[in-house]
């Protein structure tokens, strides 16, 4: 069988499968018990305004897709060098399906909260249980819709003209797009939300979290599932596929071959078959308490690691990939797993880096605000470290291609991945349903102590993401040089020089406006929830209900205002920079854009789930607990960290991959 047939066979006989149990896991999550009409009633008004804002965000990312796909269409019609018919039509499939696994992953998570509290009063093992098994559909479909997408779009090339590829690129650009708009716009939604109801019923008013009478909690949870469940079905997504694209399209631009180009189907398929087994036969015993589930959830990652090094040694015998490829694909898989760990260190509850946050809470706000924003800014070193290892050794084993299959490699199993990742925001609402519904104190300490642990989980899948998005923009950035028949850049060339300088810029303008979109959005609510506070009588004594959905207006207003700007910008910048200062420009914008972007985005993301956890930990007992200075001056921490690691950081990871497909696109341009 040639390499080409197996591509056809095995990726979409994998993709198939992948699809098959995740509704197979839904069809399980829908069985079990949903719990008391007032958790049923907490649980519908989390779904229908988790609806209505996906649908007013549909509504918006479906006219920028609308432009950008007549723009295109344009563009092969005055014969732009580069650019055919057919890159709309795979531009239009990417988004759509991303847009797809955004939905269906905040669809089954709404279903998988309600019944993840219910089964809080029974232990730790049944909620985890639940949570994980709402995660793995998410995690499930990513995988099989993405494997799908591709394999679709791949029928619009022909072999034999790399300049067809172009089209094929097309699918990336689309689900980079999507996933930017839904990252930033999640993000604001939910962390505007998260940061009223903090800073006016924790800190001003002295309620616990999630509290029925806050009129902002029902817009915090409805954030959760748009923010961190759609928006990060939608990052995962664009990573998993974007990689395979960066690694298809390599292997094009330097004629490698029909073997090479097949490669990354292959591996994806072993991926997501590994990802597969390794869900259904997810064995938690019975965890007692936050350490112990984390370390069940461990065990999933690990099996599905195993299977599919098996996978590529057999791949290796059977002749499909050469042993460097294997080798590269492994290395990039383990180096995913160690940089997933290093996020763990600095992020997990317990552990040193936390519980110093959590100390200097004794001096007050500033000093947690220094403290974890420090332990950030050290949690980049080494995981920087890791990815350039993993990038030196991938390029010794096999030059360019090399580093392409190890990103290929470091985001293979994402359906196991996203199932411990997804698990987090689950874990996250079945405790606000447990508060709002008046469920007994045990079981929002059973749910509390799976949140704790989601953070850690969320900084994981955060940081593979992250990590994989430098491997993959390497990729995608040797794929540029190649299509712009770029010889090399030098820094002694000026306007290399300006588009570097430009490019490590970006990342920082970008995380600007996604804080100061929260600042302004959080503003807005805080007013609002002061204002019912002071305004409708009864509403602290618990005698009046509080108007949720007007609070779940503002969000929903917010983020659709403000998500616009930075998603066109991104877009629009590569362009700009290529046809004013040229190629080399161009080049010098995507390298300083991806080292400033790596960094930064690490720093944001651990820094928040640090301030984040010493929260929790504080409200677990340490320093006296709920209603202390301590526990004051780490909310405030929470609230800093909250953009930080929800909205700024995990959108640069995509803003890095959006500028290098954009560039790749417009190469042709500029030759």
């Amino acid at each position: 069988m040639s390499d080409h047939a197996n591509l056809v066979v095995l990726a979409p006989a994998a993709a198939t499968l992948c699809v098959l149990a995740a509704l197979r896991l839904a069809a399980r999550v829908r069985r079990a018990d949903a719990g008391t009409p007032e958790m049923q009633a907490v649980a519908r008004a989390i779904e229908r305004g988790a609806g209505v804002f996906l649908r007013q965000e549909f509504g918006a990312v479906a006219r920028f897709v609308a432009v950008v796909a007549a723009a295109l269409l344009a563009a092969s019609a005055l014969g732009v060098a580069g650019l055919r018919p057919a890159t709309a039509f795979t531009f239009v499939l990417g988004a759509a399906a991303s847009l797809l696994t955004g939905y269906i992953g905040m669809r089954v998570a709404v279903q998988a909260n309600v019944r993840t509290a219910q089964a809080a009063g029974e232990g730790v093992a049944a909620a985890l249980r639940m949570a994980y098994g709402g995660g793995s559909v998410t995690g499930l479909i990513v995988v099989g819709l993405g494997i799908w997408g591709l394999v679709i779009a791949f029928g619009v090339v022909d072999l034999h003209d790399a300049a067809s590829f172009a089209a094929f690129n097309g699918f990336a650009f689309g689900a980079s797009s999507i996933a930017l708009f839904a990252r930033v716009g999640g993000g604001i939604f939910t962390k505007a939300a998260d940061i009223g109801a903090d800073i006016v019923g924790k800190l001003e008013t002295g309620l616990a979290e999630d509290d029925p009478r806050n009129p902002a909690a029902i817009a915090d949870n409805v954030g959760d599932n748009v923010g961190d469940v759609a928006g990060m079905s939608a990052d995962l997504f664009e990573s998993y596929v974007g990689s395979i694209v960066a690694a298809v399209a390599l292997a094009a631009n330097l004629r490698l071959g029909a073997a090479e180009v097949a490669l990354p189907f292959l591996l994806a398929a072993a991926g997501a078959l590994a990802s597969v087994v390794a869900v259904w036969a997810a064995h938690f015993g019975r965890p007692r308490d936050g350490a112990e589930a984390a370390a069940a959830l461990r065990r999933g990652v690990v099996l599905a690691a195993g299977l599919f090094a098996a996978g590529c040694a057999a791949l290796g015998a059977a002749g499909a990939a050469s042993w460097a490829h294997v080798a590269a694909a492994v290395l990039g898989l383990v180096g995913g797993i160690a940089i997933g760990a290093l996020s763990e260190f600095y992020t997990a509850p317990g552990r040193g880096p936390v519980r110093e946050v959590a100390a200097a809470a004794r001096a007050g706000a500033a000093t947690v605000v220094l403290s974890g924003f420090a332990w950030g800014m050290l949690s980049a070193a080494l995981p920087v470290l890791a990815v350039s290892a993993i990038a030196l050794a991938a390029y010794l084993l096999d030059g360019l291609f090399g580093i392409a299959v190890a990103s290929v490699g470091m985001l293979a199993i994402t359906g196991s991945i996203m199932a411990v990742d997804a698990y987090g925001p689950i874990a996250d609402n079945a405790g606000g349903i447990a508060e709002m519904a008046r469920l007994p104190r045990g079981v929002r300490e059973v749910t509390d102590q799976l949140d704790a642990l989601g953070n850690s989980t969320a900084a994981v899948g955060k940081g593979l993401a992250i990590g994989s998005a430098a491997l993959t923009a390497l990729a995608l950035f040797s794929a540029y040089t190649e299509a712009a028949r770029l010889p090399g850049l030098s820094l002694l060339d000026a306007p290399t020089l300006a588009g570097l300088l430009l490019g490590a810029a970006a990342p920082y303008v970008f995380a600007a406006w996604a804080i100061r979109a929260v600042q302004r959005a959080a503003g807005e609510m805080v007013e609002e929830v002061r204002r019912q506070f002071r305004e409708v009588r009864g509403l602290l004594q618990g005698e009046a209900q509080p108007d949720a959905e007007r609070c779940v207006a503002i969000s929903s207003r917010a983020a659709l205002r403000e998500m616009v700007l930075p998603g066109v910008a991104a877009v629009l910048l590569p362009i700009a920079v290529g046809l004013a200062l040229g190629r080399s420009a161009l080049g010098g914008l995507l390298a300083g854009a991806v080292a400033s972007g790596l960094v930064l985005a690490i720093t944001m993301a651990n820094a928040g789930a640090a301030w984040d956890n010493a929260k929790k930990e504080i409200e677990a007992g340490l320093f006296g607990g709920k209603g202390t200075p301590e526990h004051a001056a780490a909310v405030v921490g929470d609230t800093v960290g909250d953009p930080f690691k929800d909205t700024a950081g995990p959108s640069l990871n995509i803003l890095i991959k959006v500028m290098c497909v954009a560039a790749l696109l417009a190469a042709p341009l500029l030759r």
